[in-house]
């Protein structure tokens, strides 16, 4: 499925499955096209919306979508001309569930709280750079 393809199906809401990764490369997908601060509005609806068709509007989470964003974009900024297949080998660790990326900058008890569920909070843990990477 290509890029605009899957966009198009997840703005639907016409998926049957949308697991991690494909979060990831769709949220890729916004960044691609639009800077943050207009794509990050326009992933949140979407995927509040897909949740609502999909009878899971429990599922969202406000923190974990934001905090995926920043470091989507974080790491598209010195390589904008990746495509999503050279972008997803570079970085690995952003298609891991378990553990998520998320936990170098939050703890499970702060992820799993209503308040980060609900709104954006800032990260409780000060991560320090991995080892060996370039950004």
């Amino acid at each position: 499925m290509t890029d605009d393809d899957l966009v198009r199906a997840f703005e639907s809401c016409e998926l049957d499955a949308f697991p991690h990764e494909s979060h990831v490369r769709v949220a890729w997908c916004y960044l691609a096209r639009e800077p943050i601060l207009a794509a990050l509005p326009r992933f949140r609806a979407a995927l509040q919306r897909f949740a609502a068709a999909k009878g899971e509007t429990g599922r969202y989470h406000e923190t974990i979508t934001v905090a995926f964003m920043l470091i989507i974009a974080e790491r598209r900024a010195g390589a904008r001309e990746l495509t999503w297949d050279a972008f997803a080998a570079r970085h690995p660790d952003l298609l891991q569930r378990t553990p998520s990326v998320l936990a170098r900058y939050y703890s499970d008890d702060l992820l799993a709280s209503a308040r980060a569920r609900e709104v954006f909070v800032l990260p409780d843990i000060l991560a320090a750079p991995l080892p060996g990477f370039d950004g």
